[in-house]
């Protein structure tokens, strides 16, 4: 394992965050205190508790989450595909460098920047709502596995797109619904009968519904489940980035 080129991919991506940080840090930050003064104010004047838990506390793990999988994506999307665009993807894939320190070094570098993220995210919310994570190692095992998941989603991303338009469709088009849909300001259980089976098909439902059982120890979803369907992702995520990199996908024409 050649850890000087993992090293320094990780550092030119962490480098970048560095000089964006009002992009990358401040308005991630903004944005949710927003949802929580609208939301809670607008909605938990009316809305008490959800299953005896304040409504404010209640949606703080589906902000995490919402925060979670856009910076994951992101930054797992333009990390790869700038290269591509500047052309010097080429002086990586020629390098003495294999696959999996390209994947390590630039996933691990957008999990790392969505964790911290999140964690910066997890403590504004605290300032707004009491927090209490019941099981704090689930709650972690969670974290980290979505924000590992969903940066190597990103990157697939990155190498399927072929411009700004479509870097940008997954995760503007398509993920902000998901997460809005999937039980991130409600409980499905609040649904009529049809669209909580609906709601069984959003697979953001079960990264919600497991990460807000590690804080409240209250689920839509059985948690291990929801952990399974993770993992299942992460799986199905790493076969096609195999599969991208052996066949050379986007890559080498």
């Amino acid at each position: 394992m050649n850890f000087e080129a993992i090293k320094s991919i990780y550092a030119f991506e962490m480098a970048r965050t560095r000089r964006t940080l009002m992009q990358s840090v401040v308005s991630p930050v903004v944005s949710t205190s927003l949802y929580f003064i609208v939301f809670g104010a607008a909605i938990g004047s009316r809305v008490q508790e959800i299953e005896g838990v304040p409504y404010g506390a209640f949606i703080a793990p589906g902000l995490i989450m919402l925060t979670l999988l856009n910076q994951c994506i992101g930054n797992g999307s333009f990390g790869i595909y700038f290269p591509k665009f500047t052309g010097t993807i080429y002086e990586i894939l020629s390098a003495p460098i294999s696959t999996a320190e390209i994947v390590i070094g630039y996933v691990g570098a957008a999990a790392t920047k969505g964790l911290i993220i999140g964690t910066i995210i997890l403590a504004t919310a605290s300032l707004f709502v009491d927090i209490t994570i019941a099981h704090p190692l689930l709650m972690v095992v969670f974290f980290v596995l979505t924000a590992v998941s969903f940066s190597l989603f990103g990157f697939m991303i990155g190498i399927w797109a072929k411009d700004f338009e479509q870097l940008n469709i997954i995760p503007m088009l398509v993920i902000p619904p998901l997460v809005f849909l999937g039980g991130s300001f409600y409980s499905i259980d609040m649904l009529p009968p049809f669209w909580q089976t609906v709601s069984h098909f959003n697979p953001v439902l079960y990264l919600v519904s497991g990460f807000r059982w590690s804080f409240f120890e209250i689920a839509d979803v059985n948690p291990w489940i929801s952990l399974a369907i993770v993992v299942a992702f992460l799986g199905a995520c790493l076969a096609v980035t195999a599969w991208i990199f052996r066949t050379g996908y986007k890559l080498k024409n």
